[in-house]
Parts: C-alpha cells; sequence; structure tokens
C-alpha cells in the first residue's frame, strides 16, 4: 500500500554524507561529499547501505532514484582513507554488500548521474537498473593505472558490457564519454536534461505492479538451463502464479474497466 505522506526524510546527524528522502513512491538517495568528490568512504558506505536498506523494506516506497551533489556522481574509493589500511579496512568485503543491495533490489533503481564516475563509481551505475547520465559526464576503470584490479565492480559490469569492450577499457583505463558508455550497455541513456530522464523513467516504473516488478527483476537475473522443458515449466508456474495473485487480478479488473490500477501512484 503506498504511504500517504508526501514527504518523509529519515532522521540523521547534520554531517550525513547520505541523504534519503521519499515523495510520492519515489526514494531519493543522493550522495552529498563533494568535498572528495563523493568517493566511497566508510561513512559513506556505511550510510549508503543504511538507506538502501530502508528503501527496500519500505512498502510506500516504489522506485529509488540514486543521485549526488557535487559535480562528480562517484570517483570510487576514498584512496586517502584507503592508504596504509588492510584489505578489510578498504572497504573490499564490505561494497560488494552494497552493489548486491542494488543489483538485487526489489525495487527497480535508477542511477541519476550529472558528473563523472569512476571505479567503483561506474560499479554503482552498473549495479543500478536504469541509469541516465548528463551528456557531458565521462567514465574510467582506473584501478589498473593505480596498481590495482577492478575485481568486485566486474561483478556488475560484465553483464552490462559488450565483453571486446570490457576487455578494452578495464585493460587501458581509458576514459570514455557517456555516449559511448550507452553504445556498449553500462546507460540507458545519455541526455541535456537527466531530471527530465529520470522522471519519464520513474513514472513509467511507477506503473508496475510492485510484487511483478520485483519477480520480473528476479527473473531478469535467473541463470536459464539449456533444457527448454524445464525453462517453460519454470516461466508457466511463475506467470500463472502472478496471473491468479491479487496484483494480477486486480490489473485484470483495471483493464476491464477502464480505470489505473489501485497500485498507482495518484497524481499531484
Amino acid at each position: 500500500m503506498l504511504s500517504t505522506h508526501l514527504t518523509a526524510k529519515v532522521t540523521g546527524m547534520a554531517d550525513e554524507l547520505v541523504h534519503y528522502e521519499v515523495r510520492r513512491g519515489i526514494a531519493t538517495i543522493t550522495l552529498d561529499s563533494p568535498h572528495n568528490r563523493n568517493a566511497l568512504s566508510s561513512q559513506l558506505r556505511r550510510e549508503l547501505k543504511e538507506h538502501l536498506s530502508t528503501a527496500a523494506s519500505d512498502d510506500g516506497v516504489r522506485v529509488v532514484v540514486l543521485t549526488h551533489t557535487g559535480s562528480v556522481f562517484c570517483s570510487g574509493m576514498d584512496l586517502k582513507e584507503a592508504a596504509g589500511a588492510s584489505a578489510g579496512d578498504q572497504g573490499v568485503n564490505e561494497f560488494p554488500a552494497i552493489l548486491e543491495q542494488l543489483w538485487t533490489s526489489p525495487k527497480p533503481v535508477v542511477a541519476a548521474l550529472k558528473g563523472p564516475a569512476r571505479a567503483g563509481g561506474v560499479g554503482i551505475v552498473a549495479a543500478c537498473d536504469i541509469s541516465i547520465a548528463d551528456a557531458k559526464a565521462t567514465f574510467a576503470f582506473s584501478e589498473v593505472r593505480i596498481g590495482v584490479v577492478p575485481a568486485v565492480i566486474s561483478v556488475t559490469v560484465l553483464p552490462r558490457l559488450l565483453p571486446r569492450q570490457a576487455h578494452e577499457l578495464f585493460l587501458t583505463g581509458e576514459t570514455f564519454d557517456a555516449q559511448r558508455a550507452k553504445e556498449i550497455g553500462l546507460l540507458n541513456a545519455a541526455t541535456d536534461d537527466v531530471d527530465a530522464e529520470v522522471r519519464r523513467y520513474t513514472d513509467m516504473l511507477a506503473l508496475g505492479a510492485p510484487n511483478a516488478l520485483a519477480a520480473t527483476k528476479e527473473m531478469l537475473q535467473q541463470e536459464r538451463s539449456t533444457n527448454l522443458g524445464e525453462v517453460f515449466a519454470d516461466m508457466l508456474e511463475l506467470s500463472a502464479r502472478h496471473f491468479g495473485g491479487p496484483e494480477g487480478q486486480e490489473g485484470i479488473t483495471a483493464f476491464k474497466e477502464k480505470r489505473k490500477p489501485s497500485w498507482v501512484p495518484a497524481e499531484s
């Protein structure tokens, strides 16, 4: 059931680095650490993880938008913080949990970039369901140029990228623009009006039934058997379950009655 409030903020300290707001079913999570280009410091990682968990568990949230303040979306791991630290203290063990939260979130996640992303920041972009960037934004897998391996982010990035492009960009660390990022599968859109494109996508996503969206995300990420008979059997079971479920029946009834289904947020 949709939340009745228009706006709600998670309370926190004034010096928080990640903000959370819900408005008309859209949870907006904002990275707000411009002093270090929204680098993935321990505090930012902790707060981002908490807000993602809050959004996932809130029945009033239909779509999550991940955005930022400042000129950079995310510059990757906080290298100043990581200097001299052991692998466990560098967020290597913690960051995968954030990428997994984004990848497996039952609510669609839209990344809204008005600036560059690097390294771990690109991993976040890839983990989101829909990613939209300013046409002037740039990207790079810069890890090899500082002597490290883009290992963790490869889990979310490689399923998105064309293999030949992935080899080139991972090995060279070359900076590439938003248009190329779209062409190779990293972005859905490169635009001069990020806000308008984000609204277009969130408006469309809000039309989907919550359980159907979550099940569709899970289906898209499943490994499929090479046995077509088994696959069809599984898909028939999934289809029948949702056809006969409350959402499916409400959607069919709404179609017959020429009205919007009950899950569609009320217009402002």
